[in-house]
């Protein structure tokens, strides 16, 4: 089949998001929950991409509580330069950044202290009896991941002390787990399962991919954890895939290493070039809207995304609108010679869920790498693990509002 051309394109998604009353999103700037505006008491200064796993603590604790709050979104070090605005609030740059009745406050926990004094507790309190201990285990679990992920083994001796460190503390998790009636670490959720939540999707995609081993399907509380999670529309909102985490980590921690495990070899080549759908990032049914989703985030910024890309920018739109036209009908649509560096560029570089939902990006991918294949089997550009410039949100100024 030929091409849909843009005009045609734009006739095949209805898809629609309430960013200021719907579900829980990375793209809205006000959050209101069906409030009034003058009720809004907090400004939430968080990353642009949703890769700080500090943000997203305070993100989905003001999304579970519906407390009406504005967002502006702020560099991260690691792929671009911090704005100028920013660091004249806070000179240190670092994030998430806070204003609550005009007071800034900095450092995720503090956050979240001074928010439950103000709106009250989501179950618990940061500093009930019960909580106390389950913080300090998410913090041993962290330390015992970044040993694992992050020390560079220079020895297979070292290599398995590291892993079962951190299978010992997992085993801690499981335990405190299984001590509950349901899928939290309390009677209910509560702010226990923020603050795990960032680190244990983090923990559940880079092991997969540079260790082998796949949290949530190795323990069967965090499996039942990670349901109960996924039952919410507030975490789904601010929840990320394999492919985006094992690629925006790196820079983030210093590096990550791969093991030589044959295992690992074959979920790095999994995660990288597909199939994507049946990964164990995400376990509950695919949206019959994601792949309309997924057409209306690049019909949106499709100019940018043509101008970004290291292709001849004609010969890339037509070899996206085959991709797109494929996603849509079906149909697979012969793309111009030489454009599958370009297609796969941009299929290494779809962020979840700065761009859109899980099952959106992974019938994005799918549709972007089966369109390549009919071309050969040219890579993008490498995706660079010192740094992401790559991903610069400067180099869509125009459309970050979207």
């Amino acid at each position: 089949m030929k091409p849909l051309s843009w005009e045609e394109l734009k006739t095949k998604t209805n898809f629609n998001l309430d960013r200021v009353n719907g579900n829980t999103n990375s793209h809205s700037r006000l959050r209101l929950f069906g409030q009034n505006e003058s009720e809004v008491r907090v400004t939430l200064y968080r990353d642009h991409h949703a890769w700080c796993p500090y943000c997203q603590k305070v993100w989905l604790w003001l999304e579970e509580k519906q407390i009406p709050y504005r967002i502006e979104k702020v560099s991260m070090f690691c792929y671009g330069e911090k704005e100028r605005w920013y660091k004249r609030i806070v000179p240190s740059g670092m994030l998430p950044a806070l204003e609550l009745d005009g007071r800034l406050l900095t450092e995720s926990n503090d956050i979240l202290i001074a928010l439950e004094d103000a709106f009250g507790v989501l179950g618990y309190s940061m500093k009930d009896s019960k909580v106390i201990p389950l913080k300090k285990l998410e913090r041993q679990l962290f330390r015992a991941w970044c040993m694992w992920l992050c020390s560079g083994a220079r020895s297979s001796r070292q290599e398995e002390k590291n892993r079962k460190q951190f299978l010992d503390v997992t085993e801690k998790v499981e335990t405190a787990l299984s001590e509950t009636p349901g899928a939290y670490f309390l009677d209910n959720f509560s702010i226990v399962d923020v603050l795990f939540t960032p680190f244990l999707e983090r923990m559940n995609a880079s092991l997969f991919y540079y260790k082998g081993y796949s949290l949530r399907e190795e323990n069967p509380h965090l499996k039942q954890w990670f349901a109960g999670m996924e039952a919410r529309s507030t975490y789904r909102g601010t929840q990320s895939d394999f492919h985006t985490h094992v690629h925006d980590l790196p820079p983030q921690m210093g590096g990550c290493y791969a093991n030589d495990e044959p295992q690992t070899k074959i979920n790095q080549t999994r995660v990288d070039g597909g199939p994507w759908l049946g990964l164990p990032d995400v376990g509950y049914p695919e949206p019959e809207t994601s792949r309309e989703e997924a057409l209306d985030r690049v019909l949106k910024h499709r100019e940018n995304l043509i101008r970004v890309n290291p292709m001849e920018d004609q010969k890339f739109d037509e070899a996206l609108r085959c991709a797109l036209s494929h996603l849509i009908t079906g149909e697979l649509c012969q793309p111009p010679a030489q454009s599958a560096s370009g297609l796969r560029y941009l299929r290494d570089r779809i962020n979840v869920p700065r761009d859109m939902s899980i099952y959106a990006a992974k019938r994005l991918r799918e549709s972007l790498e089966q369109t390549a294949a009919l071309v050969g089997e040219d890579q993008g550009t490498p995706i660079p693990v010192q740094h992401r410039r790559d991903q610069d949100p400067a180099n869509f100024s125009l459309t970050l509002s979207h």
